[in-house]
């Protein structure tokens, strides 16, 4: 069961250290909106480096020789006054929400209705499940909110035993997180050139 407790050890994997999350630097259009996205789960935070670490390549952030990312790992404090939104399952409305924040005219109430909270907590669609939800929104499986389209959907997403993701959306959230350190972790695949 996904919920978010006081004492609750997340993990968010960088190309760099993260001490302090700015919500300015978070990237829009994720599954639950703008915010800093985190994980209960340390290796699929270690997953997440490989996709931050191109990232970073591309956009020039780091050189070409930088084979390392970092996990940061934070600990949850305080948390009573925040609203917080907890998925509790990869359902029908969970994949509104990720749908609604994808592809920002499809469920335009959604969108809306997820800026009230502090914190939403979820299911995560990862590199094994893009496929499914981009199909989904592109029309594959048929209309996107249609019964029949959404349980076929969420049925070919549920066997890949989805990980968690805690996306922290408010400077409020952000105080709740206080950093307790971070592993420098080095990767064994090189990475692509980027000229």
């Amino acid at each position: 069961m996904l919920e978010l407790t006081e004492g609750k050890m997340l993990y968010h994997g960088s190309y760099c250290e993260v001490q302090h999350p700015l919500l300015e630097k978070c990237a829009k259009h994720k599954d639950f909106g703008k915010g800093f996205y985190l994980t209960s789960s340390k290796s699929q935070a270690v997953k997440f480096l490989n996709i931050s670490i191109i990232k970073a390549l591309s956009s020039g952030l780091i050189n070409d020789m930088q084979n390392y990312g970092y996990v940061s790992v934070f600990q949850v404090e305080d948390i009573e006054d925040l609203l917080v939104k907890a998925f509790r399952d990869a359902d029908q409305e969970w994949l509104h929400c990720v749908a609604a924040h994808r592809k920002r005219k499809l469920f335009p109430d959604i969108v809306k209705k997820m800026a009230d909270y502090d914190i939403v907590v979820g299911k995560i669609a990862d590199d094994a499940t893009n496929a499914t939800l981009t199909a989904y929104l592109s029309g594959v499986f048929g209309e996107a909110g249609e019964e029949k389209t959404d349980e076929f959907c969420i049925s070919r997403l549920l066997p890949n035993k989805l990980k968690d993701q805690y996306c922290f959306k408010t400077e409020k959230a952000l105080k709740a997180l206080r950093f307790v350190g971070c592993e420098k972790i080095c990767m064994k695949k090189p990475y692509p050139r980027i000229d």
